[in-house]
């Protein structure tokens, strides 16, 4: 059986990894290599655009609204919340990701 797809696990982890720091946010007392990171971790585009590579790495868009919940409802996020800014940019986020074109896949047998 082949695995088109040999890296889920890293990609889904990577896409954790870049959503939890993009709605965290920039902290007020940020270094400068903090604010340097900003520019890639901190921009919806740039976000988007590294998400959008995970799913075509095999990471799916049910993942990722899964994850996107989670960090909405889930009591162990409360304090990723309670940031200033981060509920609107997890907004951002859901906004993106709902807009987005479900993928019609076609079977030829």
């Amino acid at each position: 059986m082949q695995n088109s797809y040999p890296m889920i696990e890293w990609h889904v982890r990577h896409l954790e990894k870049i959503v939890l720091k993009f709605v965290t946010g920039l902290a007020e007392n940020a270094t400068s290599w903090e604010k340097r990171n900003n520019k890639r971790y901190g921009r919806i585009g740039n976000v988007c655009r590294q998400i959008n590579y995970d799913i075509k790495q095999g990471a799916t868009y049910e993942q990722v609204t899964l994850l996107l919940q989670k960090i909405r409802n889930d009591s162990s996020f409360s304090s990723l919340r309670d940031n200033r800014g981060s509920l609107e940019r997890l907004g951002e986020l859901e906004k993106y990701f709902q807009q987005r074109p479900v993928e019609a896949k076609s079977w030829y047998y």
